[in-house]
């Protein structure tokens, strides 16, 4: 009983960990909610896999996939903890796997995988990318998205062949007159 609670408390201390320095929302410093069907939790290692519907929602922003890997920086030993390894801090990055979804107010982007990194605050998609703002759809290969300005960059994969960088864009309907001529 005494050993699963200090696990508990060590998982709860990693998963908060997790959080701390995550930004997946733009401009954001709201708290990650993370949550899936499974959490596995490797504290020597300093990270945690959530399985099966996994999601990590912020502010209004919603990272979703199969799987959600964080790791987290390793830290110094606490004080009085022998043999329990090095503390874990701040979000290091977070790697998606399996059917993954980032989505905020102004876009929709799919991928295959994705890895954030919390140092540079991107976001990259990778495989078959597929990112809607509206009507407009911008198709690539790879998409790394920046979380604090929301500016992304689509990538193609061969030049000239097939998985290169393609848009359809809509006009607004804003700028234009019904029936008027000037």
């Amino acid at each position: 009983m005494k050993l699963s609670i200090r696990l508990a408390a060590a998982a709860a201390a990693l998963i908060a960990a997790g959080s701390a320095q995550a930004q997946i929302a733009t401009n954001s410093k709201a708290p990650v909610d993370i949550t899936a069907d499974e959490l596995e939790t490797q504290n020597a290692q300093c990270q945690a896999t959530w399985r099966g519907n996994a999601e990590a929602l912020q502010d209004t922003t919603r990272l979703r996939a199969d799987v959600l890997r964080i790791f987290n920086k390793r830290g110094a030993p606490k004080p009085g903890t022998p043999g329990q390894g090095a503390a874990c801090g701040d979000l290091d990055r977070l790697e998606a796997e399996g059917s993954v979804y980032y989505v905020t107010p102004q876009q929709k982007i799919r991928a295959n995988s994705a890895v954030y990194e919390a140092g540079s605050t991107t976001i990259t998609m990778i495989g078959d990318v597929v990112a809607v703002q509206g009507q407009n759809v911008l198709r690539g290969d790879r998409m790394v998205v920046n979380t604090l300005t929301g500016q992304g960059q689509m990538q193609g994969g061969e030049k000239g062949g097939k998985n290169r960088p393609r848009g359809v864009f809509y006009p607004s309907q804003a700028n234009t007159t019904s029936g008027a001529r000037p």
